[in-house]
């Protein structure tokens, strides 16, 4: 069964930073790309940011571009988002997800695998 587990959410100003991170086991975090959404209630899941297999592919929603940076920490077998000048739009609940298209996807329906998720909420 594979699990991804999410942590690093919380409350912070608009113009902070937070970092969420997801863990995973080796076998799936050698074998899948990962990527980020978020969702705010009625509203659909969103697409922030993919990273590849190999993490040399990386994608991100125009709406965090230049603000949210993915990664992928091998050897912690965790893919990380670096969240800076956050705004109170960024405000929802963060998931990670794993899809076996290694070049990375945009696409919610390419996601195998979702964690449980993190709340994010940005106080202006």
């Amino acid at each position: 069964q594979v699990q991804l587990v999410e942590s690093g959410g919380g409350l912070v100003q608009a113009g902070g930073s937070l970092r969420l991170s997801c863990a995973t086991s080796r076998r799936t975090f050698s074998s899948h790309a990962m990527g980020w959404f978020r969702q705010v209630p009625g509203k659909e899941r969103e697409f922030v940011a993919s990273i590849s297999w190999s993490g040399g592919s990386v994608y991100y929603a125009e709406s965090v571009k230049g603000r949210f940076t993915i990664s992928r920490d091998d050897a912690k077998n965790t893919v990380n988002l670096q969240m800076n000048s956050l705004k109170s739009e960024d405000t929802a609940v963060y998931y990670c997800a794993a899809s076996t298209i290694v070049a990375g996807a945009v696409a919610r329906s390419s996601y195998d695998y979702w964690g449980q998720g993190t709340q994010v909420t940005v106080s202006s």
